[in-house]
């Protein structure tokens, strides 16, 4: 057990690392698109899509996990206080294993979008320049893939008990 910990704590200091950069590069971005507009009048060509088409796709998707981690996503609380210790382990149990089937899922159509954007070569046109956006299309099995992972590592994790203040 103490290793699913490790793997998982391991995922989560890289989503933090991912999401840090991402949150800087994009302000940065914006920072020096407003300033350049505002002082010699040329704006940095394309900030919009790159805006739109990569931070805001990675600053959405990639977090999942995270959330998975804290079990912020999927919970069944209608039938659970009527459960009592053991149901409720195979209650999580079964939503974290439904929960990692449909990621499974979405992780697969998503890079199967992906593949076929990358061979077409995806993009977006900006001021004359056109913008690849094939690469960010790779973001969303990424981040579907990693909150797959942590939810198949929650099967197998023991049950928090409940603290009075829960119940």
């Amino acid at each position: 057990m103490r290793m699913l910990s490790r793997v998982q704590d391991g995922l989560l200091a890289l989503l933090a690392t991912i999401g840090a950069v991402a949150i800087i590069a994009l302000m940065i971005h914006v920072v020096i698109d407003v300033a350049l507009r505002n002082t010699t009048n040329t704006p940095v060509p394309a900030t919009y899509e790159i805006v739109t088409n990569y931070y805001m796709i990675a600053l959405a998707f990639i977090p999942l996990a995270w959330v998975e981690r804290g079990g912020g996503m999927v919970q069944v609380e209608v039938i659970e206080p009527f459960l009592d210790e053991r149901a409720r382990d195979w209650s999580d149990r079964l939503v974290a294993l439904i929960s990692t089937v449909i990621y499974g899922a979405l992780t697969w159509v998503t890079l199967l979008t992906a593949m076929k954007n990358l061979k077409t070569g995806t993009f977006v046109m900006a001021q004359n320049i056109p913008v690849p956006t094939w690469p960010a299309y790779y973001l969303l099995p990424l981040g579907f893939a990693l909150a797959a992972l942590i939810t198949f590592l929650r099967i197998f994790e023991p049950r928090k008990p409940q603290t009075e203040a829960e119940q």
